[in-house]
């Protein structure tokens, strides 16, 4: 006999960094299972649109309406309706809203109710989340999966007040034998990469930005990688510990020059002065080939800007022509979105997508997404957002669709570590089984 959603009930809750989000306790016969979702601060165009009030209440950025429109529209069309239908429980309120980037109800709206379902559809089929989702995925050629966890230890772009033009530098160790020995090697080098920054910068520069890296006084792409480099050394992980970086390119973007311009946080320095941190778009693609070549780059996010498609399929083509293995992932580029997904596929734009819910909007269209990546011969990367919540939702779902590596923020701060913990969870529930569930360690997928 089915399980029945009997109640859906959305509140306003608060985010990572205190701006209001949407929560969600969906209850059945079974429980209470409740869901909170994120929001990034580096929004690509083509993201689904997360609601927001307007006016002068929270700077404008409350989201009551998106919680009305689960109690008043999407609550009423659900209940009584199976949980543990997710595919048919998202198209209902795809259905309600109507439009192709979720703007009347909400994306926020429609994930957390989403996330929810998901939660119950788990409970009402008596397995872990992870085992749900790797049903909803339904894919045997990506079983469960321990990801490979990529800590974002310095922080740039619009995550922090630095100078420091590329958003996100990551440490990756690849050389651990279990994402609890993963977890190890990243807490030493995010420590000891904490005492480097205080030799060098004082206090000041273990400042940290909004995922937990460090922001540190520097402006450079180089500087943070040779901090990293020094951090690694120091901790004996050479080889074992891999970097990786996000860009997030289309921040630092000129449409009109045709232009890519890494100081654009720089006081003072316009397009015109920047000197060195101008570049064409085939000088910036020259500039990632240099710092591949040079540091143990192993992944490479949104290099360039988010409709600069012939830069990603010149720079994807050569990579490969040179005997890279280089990881080019498309985030803003891809958006979470079939149609931009396909699109990349047929083009030969990059070899991975970024996934993240909240860019899509629902858990099935995500699954979706993950689904038609995987029939390329891509990698997933799993992602938080900037402004992150408590739910670890993302751990489970990494797991389950067998994507082998996420990334969600350093390995410090409690919405950062909600994840990571969940993750050590799984690890220890999957280590008592007969089978063991592998860790992907160098493999990240």
């Amino acid at each position: 006999m089915s399980v029945q959603i009997q109640s859906i009930v959305a509140s306003q809750r608060y985010d990572s960094r205190g701006k209001p989000t949407v929560q969600v306790i969906l209850r059945t016969k079974l429980g209470s299972y409740s869901a909170l979702v994120p929001s990034g601060a580096s929004k690509g165009e083509h993201e689904a649109v997360e609601l927001r009030d307007g006016g002068d209440a929270f700077l404008g950025q409350g989201v009551l309406r998106a919680v009305r429109n689960v109690n008043t529209i999407i609550a009423p069309a659900l209940l009584g309706r199976a949980c543990d239908e997710q595919a048919a429980i998202d198209q209902i309120m795809i259905d309600l809203d109507g439009t192709d980037s979720k703007s009347k109800l909400g994306a926020n709206a429609i994930l957390a109710v989403s996330m929810a379902c998901a939660r119950a559809g788990a409970a009402a089929q008596h397995v872990p989340l992870y085992r749900y989702l790797e049903h909803l995925l339904d894919l045997p050629s990506k079983p469960l999966l321990l990801p490979t966890p990529c800590f974002n230890v310095i922080n740039g772009g619009v995550h922090s007040g630095n100078e420091l033009g590329p958003q996100e530098f990551m440490i990756v160790p690849v050389g651990a034998s279990s994402f609890a020995e993963a977890m190890e090697m990243g807490t030493t080098v995010y420590q000891t990469l904490k005492s480097v920054l205080k030799e060098r910068f004082g206090l000041s520069g273990t400042n940290v930005g909004d995922e937990g890296g460090f922001a540190p006084p520097i402006a450079t792409a180089v500087q943070a990688l040779d901090l990293l480099t020094e951090a690694v050394h120091r901790c004996h992980y050479e080889g074992r510990v891999k970097f990786a970086m996000d860009p997030a390119s289309t921040e630092f973007f000129n449409a009109e020059r045709g232009e890519y311009n890494l100081a654009f946080k720089q006081d003072g320095k316009s397009a015109s002065a920047a000197g060195d941190n101008v570049h064409s778009r085939a000088s910036m693609a020259a500039f990632y080939a240099q710092l591949v070549a040079k540091y143990p780059i192993i992944l490479l996010e949104d290099p360039f800007a988010q409709d600069d498609w012939q830069s990603f399929i010149d720079f994807t083509r050569s990579m490969s022509a040179s005997g890279s293995s280089l990881e080019i992932v498309g985030d803003d580029l891809l958006a979470t979105n079939p149609q931009r997904i396909q699109r990349a596929i047929d083009a030969k734009a990059c070899n991975s997508m970024l996934l993240k819910i909240n860019q899509i909007g629902s858990i099935s269209e995500a699954i979706g997404a993950a689904r038609l990546a995987y029939s390329a011969g891509w990698k997933v990367f799993v992602s938080h957002r900037s402004g992150e919540t408590t739910d670890d939702f993302i751990a489970d779902l990494t797991v389950g669709i067998g994507s082998g590596h996420l990334k969600s923020g350093a390995p410090c701060r409690g919405e950062r570590l909600a994840k990571y913990n969940r993750l050590l969870d799984i690890e220890d529930e999957l280590n008592q089984d007969s089978s063991k569930t592998p860790f992907a360690g160098a493999r990240m997928s």
